[in-house]
């Protein structure tokens, strides 16, 4: 008995002395209640032949047939191909590129150089797709930059957004230009972390700063290397919606349109509810289990454990 009042005082203690911080956090608990989870439950229309005039619990019960059209519609077959072709060209560049641009920057020794050089590559990604877009179109545009630096050679004009073979790759190479800067974070921070005792042992062994950075500092990244990879695994379906939703047209559909597009197009576009819900359901399926197969083998090749 004296252990359970103990208990109960410990407990007012604690919400006494901590009770702003759990008022602080209600709002951002509200916020993934109201806005994740309880929109969880038209995950149902899935299942259904839903209609808007019967609402969700009403309409037509389907059982899995949503799904067997979705993978007999060519569309879909193609958003699939397509997303997964561009998510890993993602995040393969997206980890190739801050490795590189790391050891680079890592080699300057004019501290501000380095940082306003630092600055003018962070500063594309807290610019938002919409604003970026624009620009970009503006600079692909028949009369744009781009072809006017090409007519210089004889070459073009070319029409490079409505081009169904180039667009893939400007929305993988332009993602790359916004993030890599921002991306590489990681690894400065990392090569801040290794010890100075082994690039001295490595210059009394005569490696020069090439040796350094092959038998030192990429050594040492390895492990942050493979945990990056493996968390980025878990976004393998997902491709970029606010990008590519703001480039392409439907002239690109077929090598440009993804599995978040084309559940948008379902749904506002066609009011086909039902598709659009068993496309973003098989996605989310997907992504859950790709997900917890990264964490696993973050666990396995780096020690990185999350749950």
């Amino acid at each position: 008995m004296d252990r359970v009042k103990e208990k109960r005082k410990k407990l007012r203690t604690i919400i006494r002395e901590e009770w702003p911080l759990h008022v602080i956090i209600f709002l951002p608990f509200a916020f993934i209640v109201v806005y994740r989870y309880i929109p969880m439950a038209g995950v149902i229309m899935a299942f259904e032949n839903y209609k808007p005039g019967l609402g969700v619990f009403k309409s037509p019960w389907v059982g899995l047939q949503n799904f067997v059209t979705i993978f007999t519609m060519s569309s879909f077959t193609n958003a699939l191909r397509n997303t997964v072709f561009i998510a890993i060209a993602k995040i393969a560049l997206g980890i190739v590129v801050p490795v590189v641009f790391a050891l680079l920057l890592n080699e300057v020794g004019n501290m501000g150089f380095k940082r306003t050089i630092q600055t003018i590559v962070y500063l594309p990604h807290f610019i938002s797709w919409v604003l970026l877009a624009g620009i970009i179109i503006r600079l692909l545009s028949q009369y744009g930059i781009a072809n006017r630096f090409l007519s210089n050679f004889g070459m073009g004009p070319y029409i490079f957004l409505a081009d169904k073979t180039k667009f893939p790759f400007i929305i993988i190479f332009t993602d790359i230009w916004k993030e890599f800067g921002y991306g590489s974070i990681v690894y400065l921070a990392a090569i801040a972390g290794i010890d100075p005792n082994l690039y001295e042992a490595a210059a009394i062994d005569g490696a020069g700063r090439l040796r350094q950075i092959f038998h030192v500092t990429l050594p040492c990244l390895i492990p942050i290397i493979i945990l990056m990879t493996a968390l980025a695994l878990g976004r393998v379906l997902d491709a970029g919606f606010d990008q590519i939703f703001n480039l392409y047209s439907p002239i690109v559909y077929p090598t440009g349109d993804i599995i978040d597009t084309f559940v948008y197009r379902m749904a506002f576009e066609s009011s086909q509810f039902s598709i659009s819900t068993a496309a973003g359901l098989f996605k989310s399926v997907i992504g859950c289990i790709m997900v917890i197969t990264s964490y696993r083998l973050a666990w396995i090749f780096s020690g990185y454990k999350v749950f």
